[in-house]
């Protein structure tokens, strides 16, 4: 594969992600004139939004890179439930961590029962199960795929992940301190995302852990800040002020707090997958001892014949 159509192929696929959201969001804005619940238009959103960028994606791969989807890490779906453990547990523990650690204050923030069914249904569906879902495919899926092929995982893994890291900076008015925080958590949380998406041979695992992250840490339900979320339905305020544990601007995600938890899931994937590779090793070496035993006992077998004629 040509370096151009490997940088082609990135870009693309960003490209890709950034016209699915669009699209989604125009069609739910659509609903929302015609007076359907904003609840439901940011579920309907969600909907589309993983859909279309499935849908596109293929296209994509298919006419444009002449690469099946199955080849960039987009098999049937199928998620093992270790990752859903995982998924669940990174979370619960970073913010179990706060709530029992350090010390703080819950503040509402006064929303009513349509706020919060708003808040949370575009938590839900959108920030958490969509976006999860269409970041992994374009970043752990098109994108590293692309760079194994051209490159090596290395660069596969290492590539995304600053990337991913950056695009979560653009936009953004952080301060240098707050960019730097960002660019090392999302590089090391791309990282972790990569490291699933290898052991598993799938995005579609390294997409439910972004999911429920995104569910549990961004989805509006509770919130961990400096300060107090207006679009979470309650926000712990924390009493301290170090930028170390609150992650400075961009929140908690970039704190040494989460930080620890993706080196320790990087690690064990890590693990996984060398686990599994000595398996596979032991396996064919086993399957090539067992050919030469047969094949040196047919040998002795046609000398045997061959001396008694």
């Amino acid at each position: 594969m040509s370096t151009r159509k490997t940088i082609g192929g990135a870009m693309g696929a960003i490209i890709v992600l950034i016209v699915a959201q669009i699209l989604a969001q125009l069609v739910a804005s659509l609903f929302v004139l015609v007076k359907i619940p904003e609840g439901i238009c940011n579920i309907i959103a969600g909907i589309i939004y993983v859909g279309l960028a499935f849908v596109l994606s293929e296209l994509f791969s298919k006419r444009l890179l002449k690469i099946k989807i199955e080849n960039l890490g987009m098999p049937k779906f199928s998620i093992k439930a270790k990752w859903i453990i995982v998924g669940v547990l990174l979370p619960v523990i970073v913010k179990a961590v706060y709530l029992f650690f350090f010390s703080g204050k819950y503040v509402s923030s006064g929303m009513n029962s349509n706020q919060i069914f708003s808040t949370l249904s575009a938590g839900i569906a959108f920030t958490g199960i969509a976006a999860g879902f269409v970041e992994e495919m374009v970043f752990r899926g098109v994108i590293l795929n692309l760079l194994k092929e051209k490159w090596n995982i290395k660069v596969a893994v290492l590539i995304p992940s600053v990337l991913f890291g950056l695009v979560h900076i653009i936009g953004m008015d952080f301060s240098i301190i707050s960019s730097l925080l960002v660019l090392i958590a999302g590089t090391m949380v791309g990282i972790m995302f990569s490291m699933v998406a290898i052991e598993s041979g799938s995005v579609w695992n390294s997409g439910i852990v972004h999911s429920l992250w995104n569910i549990l840490i961004i989805g509006g339900g509770l919130s961990i800040s400096e300060k107090a979320d207006e679009y979470s339905v309650m926000t712990y305020v924390l009493d301290s002020k170090d930028f170390v544990f609150t992650g400075g601007e961009f929140g908690i995600e970039s704190s040494i707090i989460a930080l620890l938890g993706y080196v320790i899931v990087t690690l064990a994937a890590i693990c996984m997958i060398k686990k599994k590779s000595k398996s596979v090793i032991s396996i064919k070496k086993q399957t090539l001892n067992e050919k030469l035993t047969s094949t040196f006992s047919l040998f002795c077998s046609t000398l045997g014949t061959g001396g008694g004629s």
